[in-house]
């Protein structure tokens, strides 16, 4: 122990950062490979460990010793026996249950049969075991394999599904050595490790699972690669057809696919592929509130050998229930970010599979992988006259006319003018504000009612050049390849939502022609509840690091 050092742990599993240490950094990446950053105030950033971020980490091959001499390396004072205890009993919990196939049959075993005899009495539980074979093993069904898996999970004991997978159909895949363009194509060292470490070997066996790249790091290419692997007929769960399309454009410029092997399944399609493009919403379709969900057969009107879930920190709730009955099959989760604002991290881990694959957003940065960037608040003042309405208002309404307020208009304007020969993106969330600064700044906007054939033309002409600054609604959050932006301005958003932070930064966060600097702005307004939530949004990105430079707008 140091007390030079910037780490406290305290007994209630919360670990205290200074910031202001010259070991900052070296214990922040330490610190978040295994605990979830909950506050960011300037000088103390506050982690937590939990059971899902410590079996996270077991998930990657980190055990107790490595955790708990990483939080001695960076602490100034004694760890708490306590909290050393539930390191060790947490993460020793990951793998201790085992799904396994035997012959065709699915086991649950453990090596304790003590534990094994208690969670049979379980009242959640009990409904889903078999036949007792053993002391250390108990019969499962193959339909109750996910809803055991999820069960388990919520009392405390996360299964280590190791029961294998069903081939799929074969379908031959390969990538190109050149871009439909004619230029040189080759997939980077971390995403070939990415993938890898999904697919597994005999010594790690793999087959479900998640990566996490940041937005701009080509996750798609992960993904593509993965199927090179496999080579199975493969069903890909995108967020929105502009999401589907952009993968379509990739399939055909990176891999051998020919495109009538390709099939979008959406509202405006209903092509089933060998490889086929599938949006949540479809997916989650269905004619009446309580009715069956009308596209769940697409999940087994083929024989899949892999699903990937695009996204997947945007993964509908019902599209849980289809994946639990998926077991059997392959799962490979993309996404820039594990965070979910429904509580439904758990799903993720116990459903899609465990944290593969990781890597710091800095760190690519450093490698010149994706662009470099800063990040800027703007702060500004409501109108007087609007000051007063806002304190008269109900809480819910205050969210938003801080959001709406005007004043916002000629920061923005200030900014637009510093960056006229840049690639701008105006980003928010209410589409009178939207269609304000649309028609403030002469430009397009986008929004959910966008057609999409107008979506994809206007896409195209600010990749060309023809259009340098696009308003978006939150449609612009994921899914947009524009590799040409490199300034993002937030004027309003989802509340605190830490997801869209990650998605919006990530929409410029594509390597640049000129190494030249993103810059993400967010315009805040002072002495708000908007402020709360833009602390709260800013918690991603900062255990990311990094740091949000704070400035002052002036009104008209």
């Amino acid at each position: 122990m140091d007390p030079a050092n910037p780490l406290i742990v305290q007994s209630n599993n919360t670990l205290l950062l200074e910031v202001n240490s010259p070991r900052f950094a070296e214990a922040r990446d330490a610190v978040s490979s295994f605990a979830h950053l909950e506050k960011s105030p300037e000088y103390i950033h506050t982690y937590v460990i939990t059971p899902l971020s410590l079996w996270n980490a077991a998930s990657l091959g980190m055990n107790a010793a490595q955790i708990v001499e990483a939080l001695k390396r960076f602490s100034k004072y004694p760890i708490p026996q306590s909290v050393i205890d539930d390191i060790t009993e947490l993460t020793a919990r990951y793998g201790k249950l085992v799904l396994e196939s035997d012959d065709g049959n699915l086991l649950l075993r453990c090596n304790t049969p003590r534990i094994l005899d208690n969670l049979a009495l379980h009242p959640s539980l009990s409904p889903l075991l078999g036949e007792r074979i053993d002391r250390t093993s108990i019969a499962v069904s193959a339909a109750n394999r996910g809803v055991l898996k999820q069960t388990l999970i919520g009392i405390g004991y996360p299964a280590h599904d190791r029961a294998g997978y069903v081939d799929g159909e074969s379908y031959p895949i390969a990538l190109r050595e050149k871009t439909g363009d004619g230029k040189e194509f080759g997939v980077r060292e971390y995403q070939k490790m990415a993938a890898e470490s999904f697919v597994g070997n005999k010594q790690s066996p793999g087959g479900s699972g998640v990566v996490v790249l940041p937005c701009g790091a080509g996750k798609t290419v992960v993904g593509l690669y993965a199927m090179t692997l496999l080579e199975r007929k493969t069903l890909i769960l995108v967020t929105n057809v502009t999401a589907a399309r952009q993968w379509k454009r990739e399939i055909l410029d990176k891999t051998t696919i020919p495109e009538s092997a390709i099939g979008e399944y959406s509202g405006e399609a209903k092509e089933i592929k060998p490889i086929t493009l599938a949006t949540y919403q479809i997916i989650t379709y269905r004619k009446k509130k309580k009715g069956p969900f009308v596209h769940y057969g697409l999940f087994n009107s083929e024989n899949w050998g892999l699903v990937i879930y695009d996204e997947v920190h945007l993964l509908p709730a019902p599209v849980f229930r289809f994946t639990a009955d998926l077991q059997a099959r392959r799962r490979l989760g993309l996404t820039a970010t594990l965070v979910r604002e429904d509580g439904h991290e758990e799903d993720v881990f116990t459903l899609i599979g465990p944290k593969k694959f990781d890597v710091p957003w800095r760190d690519l940065e450093r490698q010149g992988w994706i662009a470099k960037a800063r990040c800027v608040e703007i702060r500004v003042d409501l109108p007087p006259a609007e000051q007063l309405r806002y304190l008269s208002l109900p809480p819910k309404q205050q969210i938003r006319h801080a959001y709406e307020n005007p004043n916002k208009l000629s920061v923005v304007r200030e900014v637009i003018a510093q960056h006229r020969n840049d690639r701008i993106l105006v980003i928010g969330q209410y589409l009178t504000q939207l269609e304000c600064f649309a028609e403030a700044f002469n430009a397009p906007v986008i929004t959910g009612g966008t057609p999409n054939q107008k979506r994809d033309i206007l896409y195209d002409q600010f990749r060309s050049g023809e259009i340098k600054l696009l308003v978006l609604s939150k449609v612009g959050n994921f899914a947009v390849d524009l590799p040409d932006a490199n300034v993002a301005i937030q004027i309003s958003g989802s509340f605190g939502s830490r997801q869209e932070e990650a998605q919006r930064l990530g929409r410029i966060l594509r390597p640049k022609k000129n190494e030249e600097q993103a810059i993400f702005y967010s315009i805040v307004t002072r002495e708000s509840k908007e402020l709360d939530f833009a602390m709260k949004r800013q918690l991603f990105l900062t255990e990311q690091g990094y740091s949000y430079e704070i400035r002052y707008g002036r009104a008209d």
